[in-house]
């Protein structure tokens, strides 16, 4: 069945690991993939435009059927291999509306991650504000500060959804990942830290870590003062 998958993907993008993640849970290792530089403009190139019209990476395909939403392949991937590997939507009605909830909560913690790490990227020199960027980092302290509670009322060794490993985490991990990447305080964030930490050793996660980040270990400090 692996065969029939194919995955385009970019090294160090949380959308494209987290369907890794997924593939990896499932025990569809083997499956085809192609790694594309983001520098190099490859995600535009006419090859993934053919599969996924805004040139975005994750670019996913089973069979016919195409999915380029990370989440949505993330979902798809579960319930069409729902029978093999780890089984990552819970049978108990409160762990799966936990997991619903944090699911898409991520998209907000994503979203403040990005525009605190992409801020130099996208914002052109002369149009850069201190207080701008103030404001953005406050706002994911905030939110780090939320995801804080959620780990602490769950308790020590607890996944996003309770002690079983699901979707929730697949989807979360990655970003929680490039949080300490680029420099989290793991001391002003002690719960993150030991999710981050509980979790970086698990198989599915090791065998998709991005290759450049084995390459070179030490991340950047942009997130060092948050």
């Amino acid at each position: 069945m692996a065969k029939d998958v194919t995955l385009y993907w970019g090294s160090g993008s949380a959308p494209c690991w987290r369907v890794m993640i997924a593939l990896e849970e499932k025990a569809l290792q083997g499956y085809n993939h192609k790694l594309l530089s983001f520098d190099k403009m490859e995600h535009k190139s006419q090859e993934v435009l053919n599969l996924n019209p805004r040139g975005q990476l994750p670019t996913f395909k089973h069979g016919d059927n195409i999915v380029n939403e990370s989440y949505g392949a993330c979902l798809y991937i579960e319930n069409q291999f729902k029978s093999q590997g780890n089984k990552l939507i819970p049978d108990s009605s409160a762990e799966m509306a936990l997991m619903y909830q944090r699911m898409f909560e991520g998209l907000n913690l994503n979203d403040k991650i990005n525009a605190v790490v992409y801020y130099e990227y996208y914002v052109p020199e002369a149009e850069r504000n201190e207080s701008v960027l103030k404001k953005r980092k406050d706002d994911l302290a905030s939110e780090l500060k939320l995801w804080e509670g959620y780990l602490e009322k769950l308790g020590p060794g607890s996944c996003l959804a309770g002690q079983h490993f699901s979707l929730a985490d697949v989807t979360i991990f990655p970003a929680v990942a490039n949080l300490f990447r680029y420099g989290l305080s793991a001391d002003r964030y002690p719960k993150l830290a030991q999710y981050h930490a509980l979790l970086k050793d698990r198989p599915s996660i090791k065998a998709s870590w991005p290759p450049h980040w084995l390459e070179n270990p030490q991340g950047q400090g942009t997130l060092k003062d948050v």
